[in-house]
């Protein structure tokens, strides 16, 4: 809360007018952009202080090659420095973001300092805020085909000139034109007539993208697709149709609505002549086509919930879709089961709290699925992928000689030694100083090498503490 601005001495937020109020809002803002300005820079230097020179193999071991050491992590666009991989997760730690968010943060710093120097230097000047320039920064990594420092340049001399004065939909547009027009220079100058395996033919826009990322809270999600002229016309008639049908059976619902319904039909090969049948738990449908979605109920009893407490929220009885983790609602589950090409599939109850334990080093399925289902995610602070995906490892290594010799096994295979762990981040706690330990059932604290420590739960992850600071020497 704003105490006391500078308006007039011992003035607080109520006491002002709208003119201070405006005047406030638009100082907060200019250090907002300040701010961010900073945080690329010092993005940029971090990458500085952790070149592909600084891994030093032999400080690390190989463990036969089954996760590999660490290396160089090209991040930016032609021209610009690779880094250190392993350095992109402290960063992303101590900014409370993922190791893909931290990567995506340096490599945007990266590519603005040496490929795109007119808007670095505009984002520094306060001309043009970082987040603008980093839409340009991520359009011009990730480019096809990729942009050569040339190209990058003339981009950003073009975009430069406007970046700060046009919204954000239009600063798109832009973009994505100017560098279209590059490419299409550049097949000209290079006359891609006269070879046809180059220039424009090789160049393939099409695409179909789901994202994500990007669910709204009633259940939805964005999907995007760049087709061929006739697909796009025989897509655009097939939804058509479909949308008439679903109104004849006696739907409600607007025509965008009904036009998304029958794309989902599509993907289903469904017609929508078929949504009278029930939901069927048998591989093939009547007519012989197999399934095309498949649900998978889990049954969890939550021993914290007194009666029905906390079992709805204020759109209703909800589930948790693993895929993701995202809140679905009741009704949707119950709409993906009654499809007549679904296949419900209804897992037994497993006991989150009971220990399993193993005599060897491998983990059986049974112990394997109970540490995905407890730990929903990667347990490394902020990361989000999914725990179904990950390794399983053993918080405390297993020590494969300790039986042979005589001694107690220090790292056993039981629940409560074992965490799920993307690829990633197990090559990161295998090869450098990260390491964490087990406080209970499905949390961890994690301490980074610069000693900033963490615990991540079920719920997310939460910092603990600040680090010591370094010995004076």
């Amino acid at each position: 809360m704003i105490e006391t601005l500078a308006a007039a001495p011992g003035a607080k937020v109520e006491d002002l007018s709208a003119s201070e109020l405006l005047r406030a809002l638009r100082d907060r803002k200019a250090a907002e952009d300040r701010a961010a300005a900073d945080q690329l820079d010092l993005a940029a230097r971090w990458a500085d202080l952790h070149p592909p020179e600084s891994i030093h193999t032999a400080a690390v071991f190989t463990d036969g090659g089954r996760y590999g050491v660490e290396h160089e992590e090209p991040i930016a666009g032609p021209g610009c420095p690779a880094v250190a991989e392993f350095c992109i997760a402290e960063l992303g730690t101590v900014l409370g973001i993922s190791s893909t968010s931290a990567k995506r943060l340096i490599g945007h710093a990266l590519e603005l300092r040496h490929r795109l120097p007119r808007l670095w230097a505009q984002v520094h000047a306060g001309q043009v805020p970082a987040w603008r320039a980093r839409t340009v920064a991520e359009a011009t990594i990730h480019s096809t085909p990729s942009l050569t420092i040339e190209a990058a340049r003339w981009v950003d001399a073009q975009v430069g000139a406007v970046a700060g004065r046009v919204g954000p939909a239009q600063l798109d547009r832009l973009v994505a034109e100017t560098i279209k027009r590059h490419h299409l220079d550049a097949l000209d100058a290079h006359d891609p007539t006269s070879d046809p395996e180059d220039g424009y033919l090789s160049v393939d826009p099409r695409h179909a993208t789901v994202h994500d990322q990007d669910v709204h809270y009633a259940g939805t999600m964005r999907f995007e697709a760049e087709l061929d002229i006739a697909d796009a016309l025989d897509l655009d008639r097939a939804l058509a149709h479909g949308a008439e049908t679903l109104k004849a059976l006696g739907s409600q619902a607007p025509l965008d609505a009904r036009r998304s319904a029958a794309l989902g039909d599509l993907a289903r090969t469904q017609t929508a002549l078929d949504l009278h049948a029930q939901g069927s738990s048998a591989t093939r449908s009547e007519d012989g086509l197999p399934v095309a979605r498949e649900v998978v109920l889990h049954a969890h009893f939550d021993t914290s919930l007194d009666g029905h407490d906390g079992l709805e929220t204020v759109f209703g009885a909800t589930g948790r879709m693993e895929e993701g983790q995202r809140l679905v609602l009741l009704e949707q589950i119950r709409g993906w089961c009654g499809d007549s090409r679904t296949k419900v599939t209804i897992k037994p109850v497993i006991n989150l709290s009971t220990e399993l334990t193993a005599p060897g080093y491998d983990i059986p399925d049974r112990i394997r699925e109970q540490v995905i289902l407890r730990d929903r995610t990667c347990v490394f602070p902020w990361c989000t992928r999914p725990a179904r995906a990950c390794d399983i490892d053993h918080v405390v290594p297993f020590d494969h000689n300790a039986h042979t010799e005589g001694r107690p096994q220090p790292g056993p295979t039981v629940t409560s030694n074992l965490a799920a762990e993307c690829r990633w981040h197990h090559r990161l706690k295998t090869h450098t100083g990260w390491r964490y330990e087990v406080i209970g059932p499905g949390v961890y604290e994690w301490t980074s090498p610069h000693g900033h420590r963490y615990r991540r739960d079920r719920d997310g992850t939460t910092r603990i503490g600040d680090p010591d600071p370094p010995a004076r020497p």
